[in-house]
């Protein structure tokens, strides 16, 4: 189980990104860059760039302060990221791709340009291709879904307490379902694009009364606004 610290300020400094998140033993961060009516893509999943370099830079802020970040293999085969800081000064997190199915392309940027550790976290029952060349993790599976605090609590016990869940959509609603973010970064534009791709997609409620309600901290980025909501306040 993840825990925060109370009454820890989260906001990331512009002059020390470090000096907030360091205090903290540990956390698990989610971040999502949408515009104002929810998107991070359109429908042809075209999202370079929706936020702006300001709020690129707090992202890489994130990167710099953590000691892994996770995508899902779908980030990574669509999006070819490098998941490494090059906007602000820091070090680069251990790199974490989940994927349960063993489906991921080895020819993408992370496993090919010599950069930060990567990992791969994937089912037990998978012969992953990459267990020759990359370290592995093999965790329980049902129905090739891998359990998020499961994911979690591998990476504590291999030393890495600050995670940052950066995407995809589908892998961060996951986190969010299964109540394994402490802190959710939604990095807002000026941009209405009217239909696209959702940036969450929880499961569904009945009742408003079921909606999470978290505690929520507003910090300009230049154009765009980072909503810091915690999801371990009370009431959240």
């Amino acid at each position: 189980m993840t825990t925060i610290p109370e009454n820890i300020p989260f906001k990331i400094s512009t002059t020390d990104p470090a000096s907030s998140v360091r205090r903290m033993e540990r956390v698990v961060i989610g971040q999502l860059g949408q515009t104002l009516d929810g998107c991070i893509a359109t429908h042809t999943g075209d999202s370079k760039y929706i936020n702006s370099e300001s709020g690129l830079r707090h992202l890489h802020e994130l990167r710099a302060v953590v000691d892994v970040v996770i995508v899902g293999v779908s980030a990574v085969n669509e999006d070819n990221p490098s998941l490494t800081v090059r906007l602000c000064e820091g070090s680069n997190p251990v790199r974490v791709v989940l994927d349960p199915r063993g489906r991921v392309d080895l020819s993408s940027s992370l496993f090919q340009d010599g950069g930060p550790k990567v990992i791969i976290v994937t089912c037990e029952e998978t012969d992953h291709p990459a267990a020759d060349r990359f370290d592995v993790i093999k965790l329980s599976c049902d129905n090739h879904h891998i359990e998020p605090k499961a994911i979690v609590e591998a990476l504590n016990e291999r030393g890495y307490y600050k995670v940052l869940v950066e995407g995809g959509n589908t892998t961060l609603s996951r986190f969010m379902d299964a109540g394994a973010i402490d802190r959710l970064h939604l990095i807002v534009a000026p941009m209405i694009m009217g239909a696209g791709l959702p940036g969450l997609n929880l499961l569904p409620i009945e009742k408003l009364n079921q909606a999470i309600r978290p505690e929520v901290t507003v910090y300009p980025l230049g154009s765009d606004i980072v909503f810091d909501c915690n999801l371990r306040a009370t009431g959240a």
